[in-house]
Protein backbone atom coordinates (compact mmCIF):
# COMPACT_ATOMS: atom_id res chain seq x y z
CA UNK A 1 0.00 0.00 0.00
CA UNK A 2 1.31 3.43 -0.96
CA UNK A 3 1.02 6.13 1.69
CA UNK A 4 2.50 9.52 2.60
CA UNK A 5 3.63 9.87 6.20
CA UNK A 6 5.92 12.04 8.33
CA UNK A 7 9.47 10.73 8.28
CA UNK A 8 10.62 8.62 11.19
CA UNK A 9 14.15 9.23 12.44
CA UNK A 10 15.25 5.71 11.47
CA UNK A 11 14.29 6.44 7.82
CA UNK A 12 17.00 9.09 7.30
CA UNK A 13 19.41 6.64 5.64
CA UNK A 14 16.68 5.37 3.31
CA UNK A 15 15.92 8.95 2.24
CA UNK A 16 19.61 9.56 1.52
CA UNK A 17 19.77 6.37 -0.58
CA UNK A 18 16.70 7.64 -2.46
CA UNK A 19 18.46 10.96 -3.18
CA UNK A 20 21.61 9.17 -4.38
CA UNK A 21 19.62 6.88 -6.68
CA UNK A 22 17.57 9.68 -8.24
CA UNK A 23 20.63 11.92 -8.66
CA UNK A 24 22.48 9.09 -10.38
CA UNK A 25 19.56 8.64 -12.76
CA UNK A 26 18.86 12.32 -13.53
CA UNK A 27 22.32 13.86 -13.33
CA UNK A 28 24.47 10.77 -14.04
CA UNK A 29 26.59 11.40 -10.94
CA UNK A 30 27.87 9.03 -8.28
CA UNK A 31 27.01 9.01 -4.60
CA UNK A 32 30.49 10.39 -3.89
CA UNK A 33 29.83 13.38 -6.15
CA UNK A 34 26.50 14.08 -4.50
CA UNK A 35 28.12 13.88 -1.05
CA UNK A 36 30.78 16.39 -2.15
CA UNK A 37 28.12 19.02 -2.87
CA UNK A 38 25.41 18.03 -0.37
CA UNK A 39 26.22 16.88 3.17
CA UNK A 40 22.54 16.06 3.76
CA UNK A 41 22.95 17.25 7.34
CA UNK A 42 19.33 18.41 7.21
CA UNK A 43 18.25 14.79 6.77
CA UNK A 44 20.55 13.60 9.56
CA UNK A 45 19.12 16.30 11.82
CA UNK A 46 15.56 16.21 10.46
CA UNK A 47 13.93 17.15 13.75
CA UNK A 48 16.03 20.32 14.24
CA UNK A 49 16.04 21.39 10.58
CA UNK A 50 12.37 20.76 9.87
CA UNK A 51 9.99 19.76 12.68
CA UNK A 52 11.39 22.05 15.39
CA UNK A 53 11.81 24.94 12.95
CA UNK A 54 8.38 25.52 11.42
CA UNK A 55 8.64 22.76 8.85
CA UNK A 56 7.81 19.17 8.09
CA UNK A 57 9.33 16.23 6.21
CA UNK A 58 7.20 13.58 4.50
CA UNK A 59 8.07 10.25 2.92
CA UNK A 60 6.19 8.27 0.29
CA UNK A 61 6.08 4.68 1.46
CA UNK A 62 5.31 1.54 -0.53
CA UNK A 63 5.12 -1.67 1.50
CA UNK A 64 7.45 -0.23 4.15
CA UNK A 65 10.00 1.09 1.65
CA UNK A 66 10.84 4.81 1.19
CA UNK A 67 10.18 5.58 -2.49
CA UNK A 68 9.72 9.35 -2.35
CA UNK A 69 10.21 12.38 -0.15
CA UNK A 70 9.31 16.04 0.23
CA UNK A 71 9.68 18.70 2.89
CA UNK A 72 8.89 22.24 3.94
CA UNK A 73 11.64 24.28 5.57
CA UNK A 74 11.24 27.71 7.16
CA UNK A 75 13.14 30.56 5.49
CA UNK A 76 11.51 33.38 7.50
CA UNK A 77 8.17 34.14 9.14
CA UNK A 78 6.29 34.48 5.84
CA UNK A 79 8.32 32.34 3.45
CA UNK A 80 9.14 28.64 3.43
CA UNK A 81 11.00 26.43 1.00
CA UNK A 82 9.91 23.21 -0.70
CA UNK A 83 12.82 20.81 -0.24
CA UNK A 84 13.91 17.25 -0.88
CA UNK A 85 11.27 16.39 -3.52
CA UNK A 86 12.67 13.11 -4.80
CA UNK A 87 10.73 10.17 -6.25
CA UNK A 88 11.97 6.92 -7.71
CA UNK A 89 11.33 6.75 -11.45
CA UNK A 90 8.62 4.11 -11.20
CA UNK A 91 6.60 6.37 -8.88
CA UNK A 92 6.66 9.44 -11.12
CA UNK A 93 3.77 10.33 -13.42
CA UNK A 94 1.23 8.70 -11.11
CA UNK A 95 -0.02 11.82 -9.30
CA UNK A 96 1.94 10.99 -6.16
CA UNK A 97 4.16 14.09 -6.32
CA UNK A 98 1.05 16.22 -6.70
CA UNK A 99 -0.45 14.57 -3.60
CA UNK A 100 2.80 15.14 -1.69
CA UNK A 101 3.03 18.79 -2.74
CA UNK A 102 -0.61 19.39 -1.84
CA UNK A 103 -0.02 18.04 1.67
CA UNK A 104 3.12 20.19 1.98
CA UNK A 105 1.39 23.33 0.70
CA UNK A 106 -1.56 22.71 3.04
CA UNK A 107 0.91 22.41 5.92
CA UNK A 108 2.65 25.64 4.86
CA UNK A 109 -0.64 27.53 4.61
CA UNK A 110 -1.83 26.29 8.02
CA UNK A 111 1.54 27.20 9.54
CA UNK A 112 1.09 30.78 8.35
CA UNK A 113 3.45 31.01 5.41
CA UNK A 114 2.38 33.23 2.50
CA UNK A 115 4.98 32.11 -0.06
CA UNK A 116 6.76 28.89 -0.92
CA UNK A 117 10.07 28.92 -2.78
CA UNK A 118 12.13 26.19 -4.39
CA UNK A 119 15.26 25.76 -6.44
CA UNK A 120 16.27 23.29 -9.13
CA UNK A 121 19.82 22.41 -10.04
CA UNK A 122 19.56 22.07 -13.81
CA UNK A 123 16.77 23.26 -16.10
CA UNK A 124 17.73 20.86 -18.91
CA UNK A 125 18.05 17.73 -16.78
CA UNK A 126 15.01 18.53 -14.64
CA UNK A 127 12.56 19.52 -17.36
CA UNK A 128 9.81 17.27 -15.98
CA UNK A 129 10.15 18.80 -12.51
CA UNK A 130 10.14 22.31 -13.98
CA UNK A 131 6.97 21.58 -15.98
CA UNK A 132 5.35 20.08 -12.89
CA UNK A 133 6.10 23.10 -10.71
CA UNK A 134 4.89 25.54 -13.37
CA UNK A 135 1.69 23.52 -13.77
CA UNK A 136 0.91 23.86 -10.06
CA UNK A 137 1.49 27.61 -10.00
CA UNK A 138 5.17 28.21 -9.33
CA UNK A 139 6.82 31.02 -11.31
CA UNK A 140 10.44 32.07 -11.87
CA UNK A 141 12.10 34.47 -9.45
CA UNK A 142 15.60 35.86 -8.88
CA UNK A 143 18.00 33.65 -6.91
CA UNK A 144 17.22 33.67 -3.19
CA UNK A 145 20.19 31.62 -1.98
CA UNK A 146 23.79 30.96 -2.93
CA UNK A 147 23.35 27.34 -4.01
CA UNK A 148 24.60 25.74 -7.22
CA UNK A 149 21.04 25.80 -8.54
CA UNK A 150 20.10 27.59 -11.75
CA UNK A 151 16.30 27.74 -11.40
CA UNK A 152 14.51 29.58 -8.59
CA UNK A 153 10.75 29.60 -8.23
CA UNK A 154 8.02 30.83 -5.92
CA UNK A 155 4.32 30.33 -5.33
CA UNK A 156 1.95 32.48 -3.31
CA UNK A 157 -0.26 30.29 -1.13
Amino acid sequence: MIEIKPIQLHQAEAVKRLVFRVCEEIFQVSEETVRRFDTMSDIDEVRAHYFDNGGTFLVLMDEGRVVGSGAIRRLNDGICELKRMWFLKEYRGRGLAKQMVQLLLDFARKTGYQKVRLDLLDEQKQTQALKFYKRIGFYAIAPYNDSFCTVFMEKII
